[in-house]
């Protein structure tokens, strides 16, 4: 039996397997670019953007009168069944390629095209009854389709992203509402410094995370600006009048969000910053996640001669030759994911640097880079919530030891003693191994009673007046 049809194109005919939704173009750029292996079938909100942007331009066109409405109903039940999430095997190009997308913008046209020519009754490739350029490509470029489609997908991914950081935030807060009694030792240069509380510190853990969610979706909001009818530099050619506010306006309800068309076409079609004010944004994040495993690895460092303040989750074996350890390892994936990031966020701001003119043909791997942080992030943060924090414990009872034997607890009397004296204490206390209230006592610089009310942890938690 036959296995594969024959399509043409501007460099000549070649075959494409009979099955397939894709065409000649898509098969090029299968045979070009064999980059980074990772395909447009492992970005499905990418896909259903690219679904979604041809569905509101068929729509457009049809309302202006110069698509027939029968294309019109077969490309829209097309991208509505891609939306649902078939045909997604039919989009195997790589996510890097050169041509600024061209390959992307012509995948989608295939498959749609070759699903509405079935709908209406004909064959794949049968390209004169539905064509990918002339139908389901009327009125576009790929230097509008392709950044609008991205721009939707990375819209809906920040959903995802807002979504995994908001529990995230949750655990922590539990945690830190679990902790909130447990007496440690605060820390600054890794050396001890005053007391507070864990549940402080993994409540400045979740504050930190927590403030950054506005960010990101404020970040978000530029992908709503959208430049459909620019067409190939943003003149508008191939376009007829009132296309671009209308097709915004019918891609904004299908998203159920108010897109909007840009107030300069030719600016909007070379520049890219909006994506670079999001990746800083989920940079922001990553820095600060990171910071955050590095303390846990810092606090449950141990079990017998770190800090081992807390215990993370064991999660399996820490050595191939040490019987019996266990490896902070959850923290250890997640510090990883955000270098990941922090590095993804340089090659973004490079791509976006390099336009030239009228259209940034980097945008591939501008988009490659954010969507694989975004996809990398939210898998680091549900993976560090349900397998580390939320089955974090206390060491309480080393911690209030520590406390009590720290030497960091003198600075509690300077308003009282004065700086001297209480760095004579400490340094006294460093080289005799004394503790620091015996000394205060027995340098007579305090009563008991007044010692025992200053030195009490719960009063050096929080600011107080102090007594004259």
């Amino acid at each position: 039996m036959k296995k594969t049809r024959i399509e043409s194109d501007l460099l000549g005919e070649i075959e494409v397997p009979l099955a397939a939704y894709y065409g000649v173009q898509t098969q090029r750029a299968m045979d070009n670019f064999a980059i980074s292996k990772q395909k447009l079938a492992d970005y499905p909100d990418f896909i259903k953007g690219l679904a979604l942007v041809k569905w509101a331009a068929a729509k457009t066109n049809w309302k202006l009168q110069i698509l027939d409405q029968t294309i019109y109903q077969a490309i829209e039940t097309a991208c509505k069944e891609i939306l649902a999430g078939q045909y997604h095997q039919d989009f195997p190009i790589d996510m890097i390629q050169g041509g600024a997308g061209t390959s992307t913008n012509m995948n989608a046209n295939e498959v749609i095209a070759n699903r509405a020519l079935e709908i209406l009754g004909h064959a794949k490739g049968e390209y004169q009854y539905c064509s990918p350029n002339d139908h389901v490509n009327l009125s576009q470029s790929t230097n509008d389709a392709y950044p609008t489609a991205f721009k939707v997908a990375l819209f809906e991914m920040n959903q995802r992203v807002v979504k995994s950081l908001t529990t995230l935030v949750a655990a922590l807060r539990i945690k830190e509402t679990e902790f909130q009694d447990i007496l440690k030792m605060g820390r600054t240069q890794l050396q001890d410094a005053v007391p507070m509380t864990l549940g402080q510190e993994f409540g400045a853990f979740a504050f930190t995370l927590e403030r950054e969610i506005k960010k990101l979706e404020e970040a978000s909001v530029a992908f709503l600006e959208i430049n459909m009818g620019a067409t190939a530099i943003g003149t508008g050619l191939n376009a007829v009048p009132g296309y671009a506010t209308l097709c915004a306006q019918h891609l904004g309800e299908l998203m159920q969000q108010p897109v909007i068309s840009a107030e300069n076409l030719i600016e909007a079609t070379s520049d890219t910053s909006g994506l670079v004010a999001y990746s800083n944004a989920l940079k922001k994040v990553a820095i600060k996640l990171s910071k955050m495993c590095n303390d846990f690895r810092l606090l449950s460092s141990g079990p017998r001669t770190g800090l081992a303040e807390i215990q993370l989750p064991a999660m399996q074996p820490g050595s191939s030759i040490m019987p019996g350890k266990v490896n902070p390892v959850i923290p250890e994936v997640v510090n990883q994911v955000c270098f990941k990031v922090i590095g993804n966020d340089m090659t973004i701001t490079m791509a976006s640097e390099a336009a030239q003119l009228q259209l940034n043909v980097m945008e591939p791997v501008l988009v490659h880079s954010l969507m694989e942080s975004i996809e990398w992030m939210i898998n680091a943060m549900d993976t560090l919530k349900d397998k580390c924090i939320t089955g974090i414990q206390a060491n309480a009872e080393h911690t209030k030891e520590q406390v009590l034997q720290s030497i960091g607890i003198v600075t509690a009397l300077n308003p009282y003693i004065g700086y001297k004296a209480s760095t004579k204490i400490a340094k006294e206390a460093l080289e005799t191994g004394q503790g620091v209230y015996d000394l205060i006592l027995a340098h007579q610089l305090m009563t008991k009673e007044q010692l025992d009310e200053l030195l009490d942890p719960k009063h050096m938690l929080a600011p107080h007046a102090v007594a004259k």
